[in-house]
């Protein structure tokens, strides 16, 4: 008899056990399901998701940064622009921009090539742009290599209606002290830059 009480209170212990936990189960399970919810609706309130934020990285990326503008003239339908001009290590300083043909009819840069010799050897370029120091009153010419061929962009085949081109041109530098100088070339007026110290 006494038997059959321990073996009826085991049952109804182990039924209670199982009983219980089941329920501390289902109230885990109920409970951090709303937590979860929960903070997943405040993190997707507050902050993008990585997909958001990865959609918006490939925008920005796929916007082209502008290059910065120095110095802009223009004339004949021509503009010019400046974008760098940095002082080299080497005792030069490198100037570039872009060109744009809006004058109607494809541009060779045959008046910018200056008053100079080798102009068989330099083609159309812009080897006839000089820098200008007016607190020095000094001009620098485009740097020549053995040859007399200029230290800068030949525009070969010229620049077709309506298009852009890049161009660069190296100078002697100025002394360290002068940082602004005028650059100009052709019928272009002077366009005011001011040097950079290059890396």
């Amino acid at each position: 008899m006494d038997f059959r009480r321990t073996k009826r209170s085991r049952r109804t212990l182990s039924m209670a056990a199982i009983t219980a936990g089941l329920l501390v189960a289902v109230v885990g399970c109920g409970g951090g399901g709303d937590d979860d919810k929960a903070s997943n609706t405040g993190s997707s309130s507050s902050t993008p998701s990585n997909k958001d934020q990865g959609d918006a990285d490939k925008e920005e990326s796929e916007v082209p940064a502008a290059d910065p503008v120095l110095a802009e003239v223009k004339a004949g339908g021509l503009t010019l622009q400046v974008t760098s001009a940095a002082r080299d290590e080497g005792g030069f300083v490198t100037v570039e921009g872009k060109v744009t043909n809006g004058t109607g009819a494809p541009w060779v840069g045959a008046d910018w090539l200056g008053d100079e010799n080798e102009l068989v050897t330099n083609g159309g370029s812009i080897a006839g742009a000089s820098l200008l120091d007016p607190s020095g009153k000094k001009k620098y010419l485009v740097l020549r290599d053995t040859e007399g061929r200029c230290l800068c962009t030949r525009f070969t085949g010229g620049v077709g209606t309506g298009d852009t081109t890049e161009w660069f041109a190296q100078f002697p530098a100025p002394p360290e002290g002068t940082t602004n100088v005028d650059f100009q070339v052709g019928s272009m007026p002077p366009a005011s830059i001011e040097i950079s110290e290059g890396e």
